[in-house]
């Protein structure tokens, strides 16, 4: 009985992989393993929580692309929480000191947050390349509702699949009193649970990621953007609009703009994926090594470099985000800023108001050209007073800021100001998955 305990030890196949008794308890040692992992936890623990906040406190930034990314952010946090923060008291005391419920409940979160990031990278690998791929689908296919659907069964599944771990870990004591916590059953049980969970959430994820990252570098690289004139309705509507916006001094180069916005998102994505398999390579490589060998190599500081490994896995996205993607850099510095100045607010507000009287259908239907100009004059005049009275520039700077909004008061988009066309200009919009499609979901 002794033997087969010490076997179990010998061998754990979870996060808080055992080390050799006499390294771990040496003083250096335990200095650069809570020196390591605290710096690391830290950091992902505050990155992945900024990345939850900017995509739920900003608008813009609640596309499919970053739905999946919230859900990676929380499942890297259960992580570091799980695993990282116990690891310190297990480096501290030497011993496992959470008992037997937190021996399973450790357990099983290391393994959910393990299992979601996992999925949620397959999930945001495959809304790309529908996307870019097959943009017409994507219309209908990637949307911000069916990301959350899809979010939610992922979360759902993995609990109820990581709930075959409360059956195989328990509390071990050795022969010298040092506790673990470790599997309960035979490696012949263990083993063939831990191939599949290998398989299914690091083998399989990698290789569909790179077959689709590969079909998507053909599409953006060397091709142009596809264009399918069958079912090409809503590129035809942006053409003419672009056409439009050109012939009036608009933004020409949107086409351009957009093509460099996709490549600088899947980059960023495909960084994820890269980190993902490279940082996780080392532990599961000693896993499955070890799983197989009559004596598995153990060694402490190695064990240690492993377990960095996946930390810094969890906690790095947040800097690959703020590092390659402009909105998100952009939205943590906006977290730094508990609110704008009440000024701004209020010019802001007059603005949208101003903006959605002038284009109001009804409005613009039931007023003659005189009541419209008026109207127009009056806002235009509140618009400069406010101005003035706030930052203090001079009327003639007032007064050109004026004329030219009033040459372009009919050529703003409606979604800039969230108010709707009016009746002659509808047939030049996109509809509302349009936008989602070909403008934010471009711009993570």
């Amino acid at each position: 009985m002794t033997d087969n305990v010490s076997s179990r030890i010998d061998t754990p196949t979870n996060i808080s992989l055992s080390t050799s008794v006499a390294v771990s308890e040496s003083l250096e040692y335990k200095t650069v393993s809570v020196f390591l992992v605290l710096l690391v936890c830290f950091v992902g623990i505050v990155g992945n929580i900024m990345v939850v906040l900017v995509v739920f406190t900003t608008r813009h930034m609640r596309t499919p692309t970053n739905c999946y990314l919230v859900s990676l952010a929380i499942a890297d946090l259960t992580v570091l929480v799980a695993a990282g923060l116990p690891n310190i008291a297990d480096s501290l005391t030497g011993t496992w000191v959470f008992g037997h419920a937190g021996c399973l409940g450790i357990t099983y979160l290391q393994y959910l947050g393990i299992n979601v990031s996992s999925c949620s990278i397959t999930a945001f690998t495959v809304e790309r390349y529908i996307a870019i791929c097959h943009p017409m689908k994507a219309q209908t296919v990637c949307t911000v509702s069916r990301a959350k659907r899809i979010i939610g069964g992922v979360w759902i599944f993995t609990c109820i699949y990581c709930m075959l771990w409360f059956f195989l870990v328990d509390i071990q004591v050795s022969q010298d009193g040092h506790v673990q916590c470790g599997y309960r059953v035979k490696r012949e049980l263990y083993l063939p649970i831990y191939l599949i969970d290998f398989a299914i959430f690091y083998v399989i994820p990698l290789l569909l990621a790179i077959v689709l990252y590969g079909l998507i570098a053909r599409i953006l690289y060397l091709s142009p953007l596809p264009n399918h004139p069958d079912t090409s309705a809503t590129t035809l509507r942006r053409s003419c609009r672009e056409a439009s916006e050109a012939g009036k001094g608009g933004r020409p180069g949107r086409t351009k703009s957009a093509l460099s916005s996709r490549k600088q998102v899947t980059k960023m994505l495909a960084v994820v994926v890269i980190l993902f398999a490279l940082l996780w390579m080392p532990y599961r490589t000693l896993v499955l090594i070890n799983s197989f060998v009559s004596t598995p190599y153990l060694d402490a500081w190695f064990i240690l470099f492993c377990r960095t490994c996946i930390y810094a896995n969890s906690a790095i996205n947040p800097v690959i985000y703020n590092a390659m993607s402009q909105k998100f850099r952009s939205a943590f510095r906006g977290l730094y800023r508990c609110q704008q100045p009440d000024v701004n607010q209020r010019t802001l507000s007059l603005i949208q108001t101003g903006f959605s009287t002038v284009r109001d259908p009804r409005t613009s239907q039931a007023n003659s050209n005189g009541t419209n100009e008026k109207t127009r004059k009056a806002f235009l005049s509140t618009t400069a007073d406010m101005a003035t009275m706030q930052n203090g520039n001079s009327h003639q700077e007032t007064k050109t800021l004026s004329d030219r909004n009033a040459d372009h008061l009919i050529g703003i988009s409606s979604t800039t100001f969230g108010s709707a066309p009016t009746s002659d200009d509808k047939s030049d919009w996109p509809s509302s998955n349009d936008t989602e499609i070909n403008d934010e979901q471009e711009n993570v």
